[in-house]
């Protein structure tokens, strides 16, 4: 590993990328980086208004376009309207909120988290000529996949462990999407990072005002910035790297950018992938599209 940084990206001139929860974040730095190495980046966030103006703060080819991960009918409306893209950052998220469903019926965790960018992935994925980055967490260490109860509706729902499942589901969707790449013949990598601990507006959702101000304080004693966290997903998004590597820093929460041998067992279960997969699938009424 060494100090990469953001300074280091090669130009994306000529290349078109989509990030999700690009308004705000990770997802804003990611898309600012992006823009100014000369890529055309696409915004795709749920308010378009708050889109607008986060672009405006970035010099570049930028495009704001709506899409609410919570809502199938949303992301088909998207993909249907994306001619093409070179990467696609599945970067949105939602982290350790009170119970909800999505439009479709989903909890809202594993709905926007994974379920959503599932859908959007295999639904854009003839139009990707590069890449698939999503975004997880260190907090898949806490996570455990139920494919009985994926979606919370016959266990009490806990804040916490649904965003672990969330977030372990990324990094089996990364590993079974490359192994579906790889047998179909296709060029395409699906890479997955992770920010270690950054300071967002993420933390600010929890509905619960002990555990608000527990990670504010943790945002202002522990926390990195925001662009030391998108750093990662930049890393993972522009270097040339195996399919499946899973990206963030060296000692977990800091350090240098690179791969990281931080993945739990759970989330190198490939028979636990391929069944997280086939679920998606019949969820979304979406499928592998390769």
């Amino acid at each position: 590993m060494t100090e990469w940084t953001a300074a280091d990206l090669p130009t994306f001139s000529g290349r078109t990328v989509i990030v999700t929860g690009a308004n705000s974040g990770l997802g804003l730095v990611t898309a600012r980086e992006l823009a100014r190495v000369g890529a055309k980046t696409i915004l795709a966030v749920r308010n378009t208004a708050k889109g607008d103006e986060a672009a405006a703060t970035i010099s570049g080819d930028v495009e704001v376009r709506k899409l609410d991960l919570q809502d199938l009918a949303s992301v088909r409306a998207f993909a249907d309207g994306v001619d093409g893209a070179d990467v696609l950052i599945n970067n949105a998220g939602i982290m350790a909120v009170p119970y909800a469903q999505t439009v479709d019926g989903f909890e809202s965790q594993i709905g926007t988290n994974h379920l959503g960018h599932f859908a959007l992935t295999n639904l854009l994925l003839p139009k990707v000529t590069d890449r698939v980055v999503t975004v997880s967490s260190m907090m898949h260490l806490l996570g455990y996949i139920s494919l009985k109860d994926l979606n919370w509706k016959s266990r009490p729902y806990l804040a916490w462990p649904a965003y672990g499942q969330s977030k372990l589901a990324n990094l089996l969707f990364t590993s079974e999407l490359q192994h579906r790449l790889d047998a179909a013949g296709s060029r395409l990598k699906a890479l997955v990072a992770h920010p270690g601990y950054s300071a967002t507006n993420l933390q600010g959702q929890t509905g619960n005002q002990m555990g608000t101000r527990i990670l504010d304080a943790g945002n202002r004693i522990f926390a990195t910035t925001a662009d030391y966290g998108a750093r990662q997903t930049l890393y993972a998004a522009s270097q040339d790297l195996p399919g499946n590597t899973f990206v963030g820093p060296k000692f977990a929460m800091r350090g240098p950018t690179g791969p990281t041998p931080f993945r739990s067992p759970l989330a190198r279960d490939t028979k636990k992938a391929t069944a997280l997969w086939e679920l998606s699938e019949q969820l979304t009424d979406t499928k592998f599209a390769l």
